[in-house]
């Protein structure tokens, strides 16, 4: 067996975890809005038509903002057919992914969603077909007390207190030729300062995320980040990231070796962001939202043929990722990944939620909702993962894949909540093909004893849950011993592993 050897200690602070980073994403895309969290008619509703059973599941992710409502979809979104008396608001293309947007689920409906899944809600403003009067007239209907065009408005759609919806985003992926209204980085610059200056007008309180590049890929990554911040900078205060990652060569070691490509994406994306402070002389950070990240691949031939030989559904079946236990192990990593730049990743959005690549499914036709393989790693991340992340001294192991030189077998980080007296580490083996031994320096935190080893395994890397059957679910085991402030803990091959320990008093 190999080993590998690891040290925490809480005089290695990296940062506070701010909890957004356990954030999703719901956008009116396939069955994420119809037949996901709004179901009217089907016994498992509420008296407003939200799955209750949907509710239950994203309070068991404890997940503490929601982005929308898009996403692609925002690019051609028209705010005010969503608002006011479902019978008036008219029905609309969607042209981004070629569906019928029917409008009876708007602000405010989702508003009363989020309030009842304990969440709050990440609003995005459409800079592809419209600009700054109407980003300053959402936020104003959205957020502004009343006595107003349209604050009196939303009073009289009967929302008489304001939503005060906090985090605001600058349009989507406007670097993208696929997006509604695509532009150039100048272009969406000066576009983005202009409406995030009207906006802070408005509301002085919020915060806006301008759009970085849609992925690492990008042909004008990283000069769009800091051409457009040269722009925002004064006035935003995240800038956003997108990456999904898939296993199409079906290469399981090179699959787990894709959270280093997100490392050295939110890296690249961090030194852009401090250019442009240096340029400026300024004194504030640009912070990172990480607000589309998840494994997606599987469905995309699928997804092809509805949106061109079968276009103007309402709520198709697009982007119905069914989840492999190697996708779960892949999340798991690129959680990790996320704790370890806490520092600077302030908010990201697992994308997305409930039955568009996502933790959450329904079976159609009013079915029951069931939890996919990545609900785990994502549920065991924003459950145990709030407090202080503290940076693990790890020797381990390495190997190289097709793609990738030096991976370490063992990846991992630890949180720490004084408060609570606990302490958590997250660990994953990707060597798939070795168990390992890893004996984890605790003694700048001896007294505190283990309470639980956690592990999400299974022996068939494409194992799937469904409706009918759980096949993938975490369990608790005794692989972690405790000795002399030293703790052994065996991690097998390819294993998603908790490990919670609690102050011995």
């Amino acid at each position: 067996m190999k080993n590998a050897n690891m040290t925490i200690d809480p005089v290695l602070k990296i940062s506070e975890v701010d909890k957004r980073i356990y954030g999703s994403f719901i956008e009116h895309l396939g069955r994420a809005v119809y037949d996901g969290i709004y179901q009217p008619g089907n016994p498992l509703s509420d008296a407003e038509g939200f799955r209750s059973d949907v509710i239950d599941l994203v309070k068991e992710l404890k997940v503490p903002i929601v982005r929308y409502p898009g996403g692609n979809f925002v690019s051609g979104f028209m705010w005010e057919d969503s608002v006011g008396p479902v019978k008036d608001r008219p029905r609309r293309l969607d042209l981004a992914w070629r569906s019928l947007e029917k409008n009876e689920i708007g602000i405010n409906e989702f508003a009363k969603w989020a309030k009842k899944a304990d969440s709050e809600i990440m609003m995005a403003v459409n800079l592809g077909t419209r600009g700054i009067a109407d980003a300053c007239n959402l936020l104003e209907y959205c957020n502004h007390p009343g006595g107003t065009k349209y604050s009196d408005m939303r009073i009289s759609h009967g929302i008489e207190k304001p939503h005060n919806i906090k985090v605001w985003c600058l349009g989507n992926e406007m670097d993208g030729n696929w997006q509604l209204g695509h532009k150039t980085m100048h272009e969406y610059g000066r576009l983005a300062e202009e409406t995030a200056k009207a906006m802070k007008l408005i509301d002085p309180s919020i915060e806006l995320v301008s759009c970085g590049s849609s992925n690492l890929d990008m042909p004008t990554f990283a000069e769009w980040e800091a051409t457009t911040l040269d722009y925002t900078y004064d006035y935003v205060d995240y800038v956003s990231l997108h990456q999904y990652y898939g296993n199409k060569n079906n290469d399981t070691e090179d699959f787990f070796a894709l959270s280093d490509d997100m490392d050295n994406f939110i890296r690249s994306v961090i030194a852009a962001c401090d250019y442009v402070k240096a340029k400026k002389r300024g004194k504030k950070n640009i912070n990172l939202s990480f607000d589309e990240w998840n494994v997606w691949f599987h469905s995309n031939a699928e997804d092809d043929d509805i949106m061109t030989n079968h276009p103007w559904q309402v709520a198709p079946p697009l982007l119905e990722d069914v989840y492999t236990f190697e996708d779960a192990v892949l999340v798991g990593l690129m959680l990790i990944t996320l704790m370890k730049h806490a520092d600077r990743v302030k908010m990201a959005c697992l994308a997305q939620l409930v039955n568009v690549i996502a933790p959450v499914m329904t079976e159609r036709n009013g079915g029951k909702a069931w939890r996919q393989t990545i609900f785990y790693p994502f549920m065991h991340a924003s459950r145990y993962g709030r407090g202080v992340v503290l940076q693990p001294i790890i020797h381990s192991p390495v190997h190289d894949t097709k793609e990738h030189e030096n991976v370490t077998d063992i990846e991992s980080v630890a949180v720490w909540n004084p408060e609570n007296e606990e302490l958590t580490i997250f660990a994953v083996n990707r060597n798939i093909h070795e168990d390992i031994e890893l004996v984890t320096d605790l003694r700048g935190m001896e007294a505190y004893t283990v309470t639980a080893h956690i592990v999400l395994e299974h022996e068939d890397m494409k194992a799937c849950n469904s409706a009918a059957k759980e096949n993938v679910a975490p369990k608790t085991t005794e692989r972690s011993k405790m000795d002399s402030g030293k703790m052994t803990s065996l991690l097998r091959k390819a294993s998603w592993n908790v490990i919670t320990l609690k102050l011995d008093k």
